[in-house]
């Protein structure tokens, strides 16, 4: 394992110091994301509006984006926030859902990715796509496995410099030089609906305690949720019983527990 402080450390800093993480998600995502953030111990604020979302970036600890439900009037307030955590060097996360879709998608995530983004995470279709491969995503959903999108992850992160997640059955996480997987999760998650945008906003939360170490906050806001969701399954029945008890252990993991169960190898 190749970071300087582990997941669990981060874990804790965080508790320690809640950070203010501003998500700009979309409908479908608000209501589990910010339960996912509030459950690991950061404040999250959905803030999206063109009129405030470049001033509350700014004083944010961080900031997340995702194009899950686009409208002009929303693009233009991610470009807003994406321009102000820049100028007051605050990271920010790029979850560029199904960009690949509709030609809308793609010149807003074109717009986006000239923004210098600290950090990306998409499912294997998004990142094959994004490196300007052709890949099987239909929709939000991806029809690519993981270690597929491997190298296009890599060239993404040397071609923006930011640290690239795919993540899916087994996580990776490179930043061009340094690369991971991590283990664990559940064959419900996916059920479970916009769990993966939670996941893009939790980031944010690590980002803003670290933000000068984007890759080991990368690597412990996925390390958290897959050991989360591991916990979460052994009781479930399904996706619903799933889905509480996903939060509830989000909220129960402290930074020992977590560095005992993260299941994180070199790639």
């Amino acid at each position: 394992m190749t970071t300087s402080r582990s997941p669990g450390q981060l874990l804790t800093a965080l508790r320690a110091a809640p950070p203010l993480v501003q998500c700009i998600t979309n409908y479908v995502a608000m209501n589990i994301a910010a339960n996912v953030v509030l459950a690991a111990g950061a404040s999250p604020a959905m803030v999206h509006a063109e009129e405030e979302a470049g001033e509350f970036a700014a004083f944010s600890g961080a900031l997340t984006i995702n194009i899950g439900t686009l409208s002009p009037a929303w693009v233009s307030g991610m470009k807003q926030a994406a321009k102000a955590a820049a100028r007051n060097g605050k990271p920010w996360v790029l979850d560029p859902v199904a960009h690949y879709a509709t030609g809308f998608r793609r010149e807003s995530v074109a717009a986006l990715l000239d923004l210098n983004p600290a950090i990306i995470r998409g499912n294997a279709s998004e990142i094959i796509a994004l490196a300007g491969s052709e890949s099987r995503g239909q929709g939000v959903d991806s029809r690519d496995p993981v270690e597929q999108a491997e190298g296009a992850a890599r060239s993404i992160a040397a071609q923006y410099g930011a640290v690239v997640a795919v993540t899916g059955p087994v996580d990776f996480v490179t930043d061009g030089t340094r690369a991971v997987r991590i283990s664990g999760g559940s064959p419900l998650m996916p059920q479970i609906t916009a769990l993966g945008c939670s996941l893009t906003c939790l980031t944010g939360a690590f980002a803003a305690i670290a933000s000068d170490e984007t890759f080991d906050a990368t690597v412990a806001a996925l390390a958290m949720f897959a050991v989360a969701g591991e916990q979460a399954a052994q009781e479930a029945k399904g996706p619903g019983s799933f889905s509480w008890r996903f939060l509830d252990a989000l909220a129960a993991l402290d930074g020992p527990a977590l560095d005992a169960a993260a299941r994180i190898s070199q790639a």
